[in-house]
């Protein structure tokens, strides 16, 4: 299960009690762009293995703006990158997780919302969001990126909104990066999205690569593997381009620094939220160069709204992915580290504040459903 630190509503000790081996972490309070000492990577490995655990997957080392946009100091946090990975390689860590998707993580427009059961998930819709773009935020010429159709549905949704509700759905999509608890203000996102005027989908992709040039040989010689994340939601939002979201992106990034260290973090859920994503036969195209699993479900309907669903009842196919994950593990007779993702808030974790999607219990809840459809396959597969 992932771990966000010391200051983590969710203590080693209840991820433990829930059957885990391992934790995934970062070190969330150092700055992105500066060094992971041998120090501070030790005093976190202390940690898990003091509380019974092993640490050998990062979620995640953030990659700078800067690299991003090769503006300003991006050569220095390469650098800093590399020194990073070797440092953590020296630690015994394994798999470094990180993404490329500009200004913001992941976006949704209700990271709490209820469902019929009373639990809650993370939701995407639509028309919510494109409110917010267009009439809250004030992103300049974002009307340009909508139909007039999608503009007159989502001024309608505005003025079903009270004030205080216009207000959430702002504060939602402008969340913090995960182990923040800081949101980003109107006018920070704004500022920041400006810095990417000239840059789109073309160029954001070159940038990736020549950042792939520069660490892909430090991971392979360490004896490290990185596993870029997919962009989550998988289309672009805010002007901002996206450029991990389809099997094609996935194979220019492999493709463009051909390595065993080159490879995946292969998030059913991010990739399942696109329709024209076939999810298993993703996972045979690019079986060598997955190197973490986040097994999560997503349900959509025909608008292009979706939300977290339960593992096992969504839209992906659960028992196939975890099936060819088997068969992959099997046939290269390696271990793939897997974690489930996004569970929903529920039971007496509806009164705790917790990080949305990362509550004990869901993951929990969650984390035995995967385990007990694991073991179902491998009897069947004997």
């Amino acid at each position: 299960m992932r771990w966000y630190g010391p200051n983590d509503p969710v203590s080693l000790e209840h991820i433990r009690q829930a059957g885990c081996v391992g934790v995934v972490t970062a070190l969330h309070h150092i700055p992105v762009g500066d060094v992971w000492t041998p120090e501070e990577i030790e005093l976190r490995k202390a940690l898990v293995e003091g509380a019974g655990m092993t640490w050998k997957v990062v979620e995640s080392l953030p990659v700078h703006e800067d690299i991003k946009k090769q503006t300003g100091n991006f050569t220095t946090y390469i650098t800093n990158y590399q020194e990073s990975l070797r440092n953590l390689a020296a630690a015994g860590l394994e798999v470094i997780t990180y993404n490329f998707m500009p200004v913001l993580d992941w976006v949704r427009t209700a990271p709490y919302h209820r469902r019929a059961d009373g639990s809650t998930t993370l939701r995407f819709e639509r028309d919510a969001f494109a409110a917010a773009d267009i009439f809250l935020l004030k992103r300049p010429n974002a009307e340009k990126d909508y139909s007039e159709q999608e503009i007159s549905a989502a001024e309608n949704y505005l003025n079903n909104l009270t004030i205080d509700e216009q207000d959430s759905l702002l504060s939602n999509i402008l969340l913090g990066l995960p182990g923040s608890e800081d949101a980003f203000t109107p006018e920070q996102v704004l500022a920041a999205l400006k810095t990417y005027d000239n840059i789109d989908r073309n160029q954001l992709k070159q940038h990736l690569f020549a950042f792939l040039e520069a660490v892909v040989p430090v991971a392979e010689a360490c004896n490290l593997k990185l596993a870029i994340h997919p962009d989550d939601p998988p289309f672009p939002v805010l002007g901002l381009p996206r450029i991990v979201s389809t099997a094609e992106d996935a194979a220019d990034i492999i493709n463009c620094v051909p390595s065993p260290a080159n490879g995946l973090c292969f998030c059913t859920g991010s990739f399942g939220a696109r329709p024209d994503n076939d999810l298993i036969g993703m996972m045979k195209q690019f079986e060598e160069h997955i190197h973490f699993l986040h097994l999560r479900n997503t349900k959509s309907d025909a608008y292009g709204n979706f939300e977290e669903a339960p593992h096992l009842e969504g839209d992906a196919d659960m028992a196939g992915i975890v099936m060819q994950a088997l068969r992959i593990m099997q046939k290269q007779q390696r271990s793939i580290p897997m974690r489930p993702d996004h569970g929903h808030q529920m039971l007496d974790d509806l009164q705790k504040k917790t990080y949305p999607g990362y509550s004990a219990i869901g993951r929990l809840k969650s984390l035995a459903e995967l385990r007990g459809l694991e073991m179902g396959i491998l009897e069947m597969m004997q």
